[in-house]
């Protein structure tokens, strides 16, 4: 097994390790505060948030890596969105539990994903392998945006009243709609 498709179930393998800690960590009630706008960002979401970077960075590595060395594989093409999409969905599931985003763009992300899934098993059925488009890329990084700044409670753009993170949700969402629309 190759370098980039190692990056890849590694980035799996820390979905759970983010859930967990997402959900039943407690590092107290220690806050990194920022005083002029009354934020206050829970340690338990920068913990999550590096481990997010971590797998977030590994989805760039792994991408960059295949292709300089031309170690593309039909089991990356295959298990790369695979593992983008367990990452980026099971954090949008954290979030819409504990009302942090809307749930409705959750469900419709999800249910592209599932549609892209079942084209791509079909392909596959065939003997092809669809690979991510551009479009989906698209919607990935829209996506992990969306997580960074739901994370860190829309700072810098707090300081100005500008909600990102529910921007980058909803254009994550359209992303989604349209690249799903493309894969069909």
């Amino acid at each position: 097994m190759n370098v980039p498709n190692k990056l890849s179930l590694f980035r799996i393998a820390l979905v759970p390790v983010v859930a967990v800690v997402y959900l039943f960590c407690d590092f107290g009630n220690t806050v990194w505060s920022v005083s002029k706008v009354s934020l206050e960002v829970p340690i338990k979401d920068l913990v999550v948030l590096a481990l997010f970077a971590i797998a977030s960075f590994t989805d760039f590595l792994d991408g960059s890596i295949a292709r300089k060395r031309n170690l593309v594989t039909s089991f990356g093409k295959f298990i790369d969105p695979i593992a983008d999409k367990l990452l980026v969905n099971t954090m949008l599931i954290l979030f819409a539990v504990g009302n942090r985003v809307p749930i409705i763009a959750v469900i419709i992300m999800i249910w592209r994903d599932t549609i892209v899934d079942g084209l791509r098993m079909s392909a596959s059925a065939k003997g092809k392998v669809v690979a991510a488009g551009m479009p989906g890329k698209f919607k990935t990084v829209l996506q992990m945006f969306a997580i960074i700044f739901v994370m860190l409670y829309d700072l810098p753009f707090a300081y100005l009243g500008i909600p990102m993170d529910q921007i980058f949700i909803w254009g994550a969402t359209i992303a989604s709609v349209y690249s799903g629309i493309v894969y069909f």
